[in-house]
Order: C-alpha cells, then structure tokens, then sequence
C-alpha cells in the first residue's frame, strides 16, 4: 500500500502501544461479534499518518454459516500519553460523514464496517473500514523528493493524477443540501457565518496546543492578517473533506480510488479544501527545493487548481491568498503541536525561538509579506 520510508528520513514516533497486544485484543473484540474470527498481525503505513494510528490487517470469520475474509484497516484514536496532535478525536463523527458519502456515491471511498465508540476494546475508540488497494503518495520522504511512484509519473499522468485530486473536491461542492445532511459538523463556536466559526475553531485549536505556556508570534500575525483581510464574500457552504491533500488519497494508475482520513471534516466554503490542497503541495515542495531537489513546481498550482475546480463546477474559486495562508497556518498549528511530540519523545530539542517549531516558517512569513505568489 505504501512505499518504505527512506533511511535519511526517519519516520516520528506516533504511538506506545504495543501491536501485539493490540492484535489480540482486536481479535477478541471481533469474536464478541462473529464465530471463528481470526485476525493477522498488524502493520502500519510506513510513510504516512501523524495523527490517529492507522492498522492494516486481515481478518477472517464465521457470519450466517458462511465463512468470510476481508482486507481491513482500523483507525485508532491516538494514546492520550502519545501527545496527540488534536484535542479530541471523534470516531464517531468520522464513520458517520463517511457511511453518509459512501451512500451517496459521492466520490470514492472506503466502507467503513464498524465504529466502536467504549475505548475497552483497544483502549481507545477506533473504526474499521475495508482496504482499499491503492498507491498513496508519501509524506516520509515527501513525494516531492524524486524518490516516489508519483515522482515518476508522465506530464500526461500527473495532470491526471491532479484533474482527478480536484475532482473530489468537485463532487463535494455536488452534494445537495450540505449544511443539513452534515448538520452534526456544525460549529458551537460564535461566529455569523461558516467561516467565521471555522477560524474561531482554528484559533480554539491554536489555544489548545499552546497550554503550556509557549505560543508563536508568527502564528498570532497569521490570525491578526485573516482579520485584516477577510473575504467580503464567502462561498458557498460545502462538506469540507478538512485535509484534503494527495497525500489521503490512494491512486491506481494515477486516478483516485478512495479519499482518505476526514477527521478534520467540517463545513464552510469551497476554498477551504482548495486552499489547503494548494498550501500543502508547496509545503513539501518548498522543502524540497530548500533541500537542493527540484521538487515538483508544476503540480498544483495555484491558478492550475482554481481553473480545474471552475471548470468541473462552474463556481470560480475567490480570495486565494487568504484561504492559502489559512491552510498554511492551520498546518503551522500541527506542525507546532508535531513539534512538542517530537520533544517528548526525545528525537527533538525545542529551539530558542519558538517559531522555529513550524518546518514553513519562511513560506507563512513571505505570505504576510505579500511576496510569496509573486
């Protein structure tokens, strides 16, 4: 499903818990629900997932006198003595956005078996979903590095791979009655609008990782310059897929076969997935070039993105700078959570200046500065 991970590029530890314990417990909790079960041993993504813990397997079982197998994966709330990235993880909220696209048909999906909401099974809450097969593009090394399938790819294949990325993108702006299908993704922050409470979220989130005492300049400029330059019209309110990037997306011959990780699922305009799909591409590019690679500059455009998702919808994406300096300070947030993980789990020192937690650094200050799309 994924590639290994390079030896230069060492993954960071996400988890304590130990996969053969887990194992035999999922196998129990699965024969509490069906005769004969049998579970395989676990494995993880090598190159992918910094949040919840993700767990390949394959498990048989006895289910009306037939004898069933299947491909499987289980995403498990992370341990709380891990650092988790987010405040919360709300499996339940996850199986129900995507049991309700799976239904629709909206765009492709795994689907999802079971939610199990008593942490006394694995010792936290998880769901399970069948497995999809499917190429993924790495995060560690990034995809950008040269080293990957999608590296690899044709012109013709890339702007395949990237027509079909915004598509799902698309088919979530296609999704009739969003606000009342999804209404249990509203917001109780304060706020008149969406996006509003989206950001008023996103500051709460800011709040939350910054408990213990350190906090970022950098991050706070970010929030006081969507103040300064907010849209004076917001889009449309659509499902927002939350981290939408290829990097959740599982491709076959650089078309996509399954839309992955929608726990950051939420609702508000269009240009809050595309803003983060465009920032997140230039995060690993950036890093790339600074790296001395060439990266993949041509991909995911800006304007490139913007005129894929005008033509498959009909609505022409507005106010980009702001939403991309969104999505790039919503990242800045995680990466100053990652950091702290890092730290605790001793593979880090936290630097003398507090921004230096965010890998973008550069990228955020050069979009306050205006000179960054230029």
């Amino acid at each position: 499903m994924n590639e290994p991970a390079s030896a230069d590029v060492p993954r960071p530890r996400t988890s304590t818990r130990d996969r053969s314990e887990l194992r035999e417990r999922l196998e129990r909790w699965l024969a509490a629900r069906f005769a004969e079960a049998q579970v395989s041993r676990l494995a993880g993504p090598a190159t992918n997932g910094m949040s919840s813990e993700t767990l390949l397997f394959d498990a048989s079982w006895r289910e009306r006198g037939a004898r069933r197998s299947a491909a499987l994966v289980a995403r498990v709330a992370p341990d709380p003595a891990a650092v988790p990235v987010f405040p919360s993880y709300d499996m339940e909220r996850q199986f129900r956005v995507m049991s309700a696209l799976y239904e629709l048909d909206a765009l492709p999906l795994p689907r999802v078996l079971f939610c199990e909401t008593d942490p006394a099974a694995l010792g936290a809450p998880f769901l399970v979903m069948e497995r999809v097969v499917g190429e993924v593009p790495p995060d560690i090394p990034p995809y950008t590095f040269g080293q990957s399938w999608l590296s690899k790819g044709t012109p013709e294949q890339l702007a395949r791979l990237q027509e079909g990325s915004v598509g799902l993108l698309a088919a979530l702006f296609r999704v009739e009655r969003p606000a009342e299908r999804f209404a249990f993704l509203a917001s109780p922050r304060p706020g008149a609008t969406p996006l509003r409470r989206f950001v008023a979220e996103l500051r709460g989130f800011y709040d939350w990782v910054s408990e213990d005492g350190i906090r970022s300049p950098l991050l706070e400029r970010c929030f006081g310059w969507l103040d300064a330059h907010w849209p004076e019209r917001e889009g449309p309110t659509v499902l927002s897929w939350g981290d939408a990037r290829i990097g959740n997306v599982l491709f076959r011959d650089f078309a996509p076969v399954a839309a992955l990780d929608w726990e950051m699922a939420a609702l508000g305009p269009p240009e809050l997935d595309l803003g983060w799909m465009i920032a997140l591409h230039r995060f690993f590019d950036d890093l790339t070039r600074n790296a001395g690679m060439p990266g993949m500059p041509d991909l995911l455009r800006r304007a490139d993105v913007a005129a894929s998702y005008e033509k498959q919808t009909g609505y022409a994406p507005r106010d980009l700078d702001f939403y991309t300096l969104l999505g790039a300070l919503r990242h800045g947030i995680v990466m100053f959570r990652i950091a702290r993980r890092m730290a605790h789990f001793g593979e880090v020192q936290l630097p003398a200046d507090v921004d230096d937690m965010i890998a973008h650094r550069a990228m955020l200050e050069r979009m306050l500065e205006g000179a960054y799309w230029k």
